[in-house]
């Protein structure tokens, strides 16, 4: 079995197993048999770290139905080979040739190399940056709620958001909040770091780690903490500033509110758009404008190696940087003085081809099962799947049974990746040694 293939069962079979779970009695409020297709979206909504759900999952599932889904979720977030890793490290077994394999494939490393180190660092940035979230967050949730539902809704917060998986249990997510600061920074902090990738934090520790020991030796960043830490910024100025202008005279989303708080509800929905799907206004009562520019910031996604979705900051650049060099006359494409190898190229256009086919074959299928609900709506919720965001413009529970399967599927595409999903129905691509002549097409 192929590496690729492994993975991609993997995922399957935490989402079998997560199925089965919330299908239990134990898992709802009212003590009764689940719906199978409620426990099977619920599971890879989870899973895929995305967030779209078909019911309230405040109300409808029991404690032990949410602790099973924050449980799929960090899974979900960690990712499937990054989590089996870790339980052979935590009952002493090491791991062969195949799993290192695995791991380089499921992290985009470049080696094999100090996996093991790799893997501890990782579970050690999470733990660290939910915890800080869960302390963040206690003083709001236990003032409003007492101890016991407060320290809960903390954990399950921090948690949720930091994966990027975007589950809230409030029925409005988090629009009870949209003003209040400690709340907004806090969740938007583990979404933006959570989703930015474990190697630029790491990198990121490194260097502060340098500068306040006062060490001589200098840190030389890497091209993808350049590309990601650049891009996310970028990103989230632009969707700040975008959302305020469009959404500032709206009065059924931003409302007659002052500056400040038009500010704090703009910053917030640039930064949830990025795959984390929180929401602390009513996105089915946004502009169409607004919406579109979600619907792109959505698509466009978190950093490799993160807890996000979408095609990423990188594939991005990569494309960008491209037709910058085509307008420009030049046959090189550069980002920061460094050439980009022809195969990477070659992979964002795999990336950006594969995950637009995916959306528009979904959004078709959907509506032809959902002739009756908008197309900016179909649309606002595929790439919301695809990209494992979980906003919705309201429409999740109301589709048809055919449409929630066509959900699931995407989002299960969306979180395993076009590339590697092909990889793995197809085989690992094999070298070939046959170069046929070249030839000039006219193109644009």
């Amino acid at each position: 079995m192929t590496v690729s293939r492994t993975i991609c069962l993997g995922f399957l079979a935490v989402i079998a197993v997560g199925t089965i779970l919330l299908m239990m009695p134990f898992s709802t409020s009212n003590g009764t048999w689940n719906d199978p297709v409620v426990a099977l979206f619920t599971s890879t909504s989870a899973v895929c770290v995305t967030g779209l759900a078909v019911v309230d999952t405040g109300t409808y599932f029991s404690f032990w139905g949410q602790l099973f889904i924050l449980m799929l979720a960090q899974i979900g977030g960690l990712g499937y080979m990054t989590t089996t890793t870790f339980l052979i490290l935590l009952i002493g077994r090491r791991f062969d040739l195949r799993q290192k394999v695995a791991i380089q494939q499921a992290l985009d490393r470049p080696g094999m190399s100090g996996s093991t180190q790799v893997i501890r660092s990782i579970i050690a940035t999470t733990l660290i940056f939910e915890i800080t979230g869960i302390l963040l967050l206690l003083p709001t949730f236990v003032t409003d709620y007492g101890w016991n539902r407060g320290i809960w809704l903390a954990i399950f917060h921090s948690i949720s958001a930091w994966n990027n998986a975007g589950f809230s249990l409030f029925q409005d997510s988090l629009v009870k909040y949209q003003s209040s600061w400690l709340v907004v920074f806090t969740i938007t902090f583990l979404i933006i770091f959570g989703g930015i990738g474990y190697q630029v934090i790491l990198e990121m520790y490194i260097w502060l780690r340098d500068r306040l020991v006062k060490k001589k030796a200098t840190l030389v960043f890497s091209l993808d903490f350049k590309v990601a830490t650049s891009t996310t910024l970028i990103l989230l100025a632009l969707g700040t500033v975008a959302f305020l202008c469009i959404e500032m005279r709206n009065p059924n989303t931003f409302g007659l509110q002052g500056l400040s708080n038009h500010l704090l509800l703009a910053w917030f929905q640039s930064v949830t758009t990025r795959t984390a799907g929180f929401n602390s206004i009513d996105i089915g009562k946004m502009t169409t404008a607004g919406l579109f520019i979600t619907i792109a910031l959505m698509f466009i996604g978190a950093s490799p190696s993160g807890t996000g979705g979408g095609i990423k900051t990188t594939t991005l650049r990569v494309l960008t940087s491209c037709t910058k060099a085509i307008l420009q006359g030049k046959e090189e494409v550069l980002l920061y003085e460094r050439k980009i190898a022809i195969p990477l190229i070659l992979k964002a256009v795999g990336v950006l081809v594969g995950s637009v086919s995916t959306v528009i074959l979904s959004t078709i299928i959907i509506a032809l099962t959902d002739p009756k609900l908008e197309f900016i709506q179909i649309l606002f919720e595929v790439v919301s799947a695809f990209a494992t965001v979980g906003l919705s413009t309201g429409i999740t529970s109301s589709v048809s049974t055919a449409a929630k399967i066509i959900l699931i599927i995407t989002m299960y595409v969306g979180r395993v990746g076009v590339l590697l999903l092909m990889s793995s129905l197809l085989g690992d691509p094999k070298p070939t040694r046959i170069h046929y002549p070249e030839e000039n097409l006219l193109v644009g």
